[in-house]
């Protein structure tokens, strides 16, 4: 694992680049921008993304995902979800065989509804793990502690990426329910954008709180269907990650919903935002896998319908709350 490849140099992309950096691996961080390229290889800082944090001299950027990937033992994938297959795919050719492949996005692919390992599987033929928890990246590059897991269907793999990636501030838990892993990191971002909207028409602490836990119970029933572990919703990459972005002011999710409940029109949100709110997109992919299973999920309904169909936020909640009644379990 001495050569490790991070592919996305994002806000998050950029912190556990330079988390592995700093630990003395061998890290090359792609970015698709150039100009980005170039300015963090001459000031080592990624301006756009960590604005005012010096990375790790030991840090390499380039924009060549050739010169990124070849060499690398390890490959971490931060791509947006809907970008994933595109920027993958024209990297695997210079993929080596033994090289160990992690997702570190959180979201669904539209059209296949495929989590972003699934993706990298079909794109690389192997099996692939992911990374999630509870993580904002402003505070793992700060330092703060920070508690992951990583989930490989392999333990010994699992063990391995443990040691890679934790840290004295970053600490790394196993899991080998991958699915379930990806599920939570990539359904909590849709219920981020419904607390967000909850605050945003200022409906007070019990709402998110209900919010949160009736979202939980949503996110649950759809990956059992699916075939992921109940437990591992109750862990850090489920329930952990949903507190965190349903709660923190940190979260792009959370602030794109506060700002519809404030009365601001998406496309306006969007187009003063330099970093990729996952769950507007993961809403209709999460929509449409609760249509597939069969599953009831009535916050991701309206939350779709607030993001794809203009509904008014308070409507979405005034039905929410009308719903025939019924037993908690």
């Amino acid at each position: 694992m001495d050569n490790i490849a991070v592919i996305g140099a994002g806000s998050w992309g950029t912190t556990l680049a330079n988390l592995l950096a700093e630990k003395g691996y061998s890290v090359s961080l792609w970015t698709y921008e150039k100009e980005l390229a170039d300015t963090i290889r001459r000031t080592g800082i990624n301006s756009i993304y960590l604005p005012g944090i010096a990375l790790s001299r030991n840090l390499k950027v380039t924009d060549n995902i050739k010169d990124a990937v070849s060499k690398a033992h390890c490959i971490l994938n931060v791509v947006p979800t809907q970008f994933t297959r595109s920027v993958f795919g024209s990297a695997v050719e210079f993929v080596s065989k033994d090289a160990v492949i992690i997702s570190a996005s959180k979201g669904i692919e539209h059209g296949t509804l495929s989590t972003v390992s699934s993706v990298l599987e079909d794109l690389s033929d192997r099996e692939v793990a992911a990374l999630s928890g509870p993580s904002f990246a402003k505070e793992v590059i700060d330092k703060l502690p920070t508690a992951v897991t990583i989930a490989a269907n392999d333990h010994n793999t699992g063990k391995l990426l443990q040691d890679v990636f934790n840290t004295d501030y970053f600490r790394v838990y196993t899991n080998t329910d991958v699915l379930g892993v990806e599920l939570g990191g990539a359904l909590k971002n849709v219920m981020a954008i419904a607390s967000g909207i909850s605050d945003g028409l200022g409906l007070g602490a019990s709402t998110r709180a209900a919010l949160i836990t009736r979202g939980l119970a949503e996110m649950t029933r759809l990956g059992v269907v699916m075939g992921a572990k109940e437990q591992t919703f109750s862990g850090l990459s489920g329930l952990g990650d949903l507190v965190l972005t349903c709660t923190g002011t940190l979260s792009r999710n959370y602030t794109v919903g506060y700002k519809l409940g404030k009365g601001d029109k998406l496309a306006v949100i969007l187009a003063n935002m330099n970093m990729v709110a996952e769950g507007i997109a993961t809403s209709e992919s999460a929509y449409e896998l609760s249509g597939k299973h069969n599953v009831e999920m009535p916050i991701i309904e309206q939350i779709y319908k607030v993001i794809k169909k203009d509904k008014k936020p308070i409507d979405a909640v005034r039905e929410l709350m009308s719903r025939s009644l019924k037993s908690e379990y």
